[in-house]
């Protein structure tokens, strides 16, 4: 459904300057200029999984502090979702590519 949100984080204002970001393999609205995390946890609700339970993970810190909210882009690079800004057709992924495991 259009404009429906499943996540933890809600836009407060209109979403303007659109862009598509995608998230293992999923368009995900976001706003130019707003960091990865807040267009995936109010798209999708969770950024990873628990190494323990597999249960879906959104972010510890939300600030740079931790490594909680890292993804992974597809040359195998790390980043951290709080503290990387969309771009328009970025693709992002909650576990490392193939051949990039660590």
């Amino acid at each position: 459904m259009p404009g429906q949100s499943f996540g933890q984080f809600l836009p407060v204002h209109e979403i303007r300057s659109a862009i598509t970001i995608y998230f293992n393999g999923q368009a995900t609205p976001a706003c130019a200029g707003e960091t990865v995390i807040a267009a995936v946890l109010r798209s999708h609700g969770y950024l990873g999984f628990s190494e323990f339970d597999g249960a879906p993970r959104a972010g510890f810190c939300l600030m740079g502090a931790c490594q909680d909210c890292s993804l992974w882009l597809p040359n195998g690079r790390r980043i951290r979702a709080c503290m990387t800004a969309v771009e328009p057709g970025m693709t992002v992924a909650s576990r490392p590519p193939l051949g990039h495991e660590q």
